[in-house]
Order: C-alpha cells, then structure tokens, then sequence
C-alpha cells in the first residue's frame, strides 16, 4: 500500500441486521486510520445515523425482486445495473484498498463493481445461513467472514469465523454486572428486530401480564413494536397497571439490555450478539418466515450453551411464554448461570479481527 491514507468501502443497507456489524467495522478502522465510505441506498442511507462522522456515505441505486408488482420488478435489473455502473465511476475516481460487502440488495452495486474491476473484495455474512446476495459472491470473493459458525458455504467459497461485530456502544456495556432477578424493581427488555414484531406485540403483554403477582408486581417493560401496534400494547400493560415504554426503536437498546434481568427477542444476528457480549437471560423466538430459517441458527450458540430458551413460532403460546418468563425471573441462580453461559460464547473482539482481516487482504 502506497503512503496515502487507505480506502475501504463498506457496502451494506436495508436493516440494522445489514448495518450494525458495518458500523462497528467502520468505527475500528477509522480509529485504525483508514478513510471509509458506506455504499448504501435510500432506505439503508436511514439506518446510517449511528455511524461516526468521519464517514462518507453514497447513496447508490439498486433493487430486489423480492417485493413490489410486476412493473417493479422489471425495472430492478436497469436499477442494479445503473448503480454498477455508477459505483465503477466512483471506484475509478477514488479506488479503493478493499471493499467489504455486508449483505442486502444494496450491497450489490459495490461487490459487483469490485468483483468487475478485480479489487480485492470480501464479505461478511451475519447469519448461520448465506443471504441470498451473499450466496451469489461468495464464491467471487477473497473470503467470507462469518458471524455464526459453522456457515453452509458455497462450492469454491473461502469460509473464516470472526463472530459478529458489535458497536462501541455495546462494547462499552460488555459483561457488564448482571443484578439477578428478586424482590425488587425488575426490567424485561423486548426486542422484534429493527422493524418491530408483530408476534411479540400479540403475545409478550399477554404472557407478562398472566405472570403470578409476586412477579409481575415488581416489573417494568421496554418492548420495540410496529407503529401500528403500539398504542394497543401501551393499553394493554396500562390496564393491568404495569409500568411500560413502548417504542418503535430503541436507539440505546446497549444501556436498556444491560439494566435488563430477561431479554425476548427474535433471533437476529445482531440481537444475538449483543445479549452474547453484554452477557443476559433470553427467551428468543426465531422469525418462522427467514431465509432457510437463518434465525434458528443464529440462535443456537446461546441455546446450547444453556444461555437461551428458544421457542420455535409454531410452538409459541401466551401459556407457554409466560412459562418460560417465570422460570427465569423466578429462579435467580439459573437466570444468573444464563448470564455467564451468554458471556461464554460472546466474540466482543469480532470488529476487531473483522478489521484485521480486511487490513491483511489490502497489504496482499
């Protein structure tokens, strides 16, 4: 590498699922003294608000055949291929060392320009099952750096495990104490994804409310749910005479965690990663509807480590939630055994060795 200041291009968009791993890349290498610009389009450019200054985001078009009418879909190809061509443009003007895709439909523009142009490129998959964008690259990169291990890889695809990385918030609250549930004011944190759940919306207010009464007295809820949906919730908790903050996001979901004695949740890979890192009890049910039902994957470190309860969606009842809530919160030595069990298959280094591994492949 010459002596100018070195480039990498992250490319990453749609969720927080796509984004947070990208934003703690981006955090340790700019402390690394690289220069990082993020590839994303419209609707990624809205998740990008937590990502540092320092960074350069460009807005690229692409497209997905995954929604919208026929009218739609016929446009995604002249989408995609507008924002190649687009991103080989910038490339030229501004070449980057490496440019690292995350992901997502708008990752495509840049791992494809890169793949054109022959840059060295790699990716990180989030999930214990390949996306679909992923699965398409993963064979035409460097290497794939995976969350969860092991990942089904491709023929002729170069797995290495660097577990999720995390953000400088979250890293902020690892292994921070855990206060085990008691006689005391106690927190649940509710987690469906960066877009909400309406499944946890349906049945975690049921679920707590029909909690015993010693229990349920001494409870507070934080639960993320849909625009649509939380007025309802808010109701629901407000008529049983329960404290409760409901959101459509979070934005210090590290802080709410690590102040919580249960965390439900879906399985997403960045949820995951945190409850790993800052180390807490979770009942987690997996998205039914996830490609090649990733979210059972992901969950399953935590599970068989003895640091999660997994409810599959089909199996999921008011009942049996709250079942599940009261042998956590009412059982202190297990919730806290779960606490360190998370702890144990927790990668708080994975930003790091993620940033490491992009570093080597730009000194190739």
């Amino acid at each position: 590498m010459s002596g100018q200041t070195p480039l990498v291009v992250i490319a990453a968009g749609g969720t927080g699922g796509h984004m947070f791993p990208a934003q703690a890349l981006a955090e340790v290498l700019l402390a690394r003294g690289w220069r990082v610009k993020l590839s994303t389009d419209p609707r990624g450019a809205r998740y990008a608000g937590g990502f540092p200054q320092a960074v350069e985001i460009e807005v690229l078009t692409s497209g997905t055949f995954a929604r919208g009418g026929i009218v739609a879909k016929l446009g995604v190809p002249f989408k995609i291929v507008g924002g190649v061509l687009s991103a080989m443009r910038k490339f030229r003007k501004d070449r980057p060392n490496v440019v690292i895709g995350f992901g997502g439909y708008p990752a495509i523009p840049s791992v494809a320009a890169a793949t054109l142009m022959k840059l060295p490129r790699m990716i990180h998959e989030q999930n214990g099952v390949l996306g679909r964008v992923n699965k398409v690259f993963a064979p035409k990169v460097a290497q794939v750096a995976c969350g969860v291990w092991p990942t089904q890889l491709p023929e002729g695809a170069v797995g290495v495990h660097v577990g999720n990385p995390v953000r400088g918030a979250v890293l902020e609250r690892a292994a921070a104490p855990y206060i085990t549930p008691g006689e005391y004011p106690m927190e649940v944190l509710v987690l469906g994804g960066s877009q909400g759940a309406r499944i946890t919306s349906d049945m975690v207010p049921a679920a707590i409310t029909a909690l015993p009464e010693h229990l349920r007295q001494n409870l507070r809820v934080s639960q993320q749910a849909r625009a649509e949906d939380v007025a309802r919730v808010e109701q629901h908790y407000a008529d049983h005479g329960m404290g409760a903050d409901i959101k459509t996001f979070f934005d210090d979901v590290p802080s709410r965690m690590s102040e919580a004695q249960l965390v439900i949740a879906r399985s997403g890979a960045s949820t995951v990663a945190d409850i790993s890192v800052i180390g807490r009890p979770s009942i987690l049910i997996p998205f039914a509807a996830a490609t090649g039902d990733h979210q059972t994957a992901n969950a399953r470190g935590l599970v068989d480590a003895g640091a999660a309860i997994m409810i599959p969606e089909s199996q999921l009842t008011v009942q049996s939630l709250s079942e599940q809530i009261a042998l956590v919160l009412g059982n202190p030595d297990g919730a806290s055994h779960m606490s360190r069990a998370a702890l144990s298959v927790g990668k708080p280094e994975a930003a790091q060795e993620l940033a490491a591994l992009v570093e080597a492949l730009a000194a190739h």
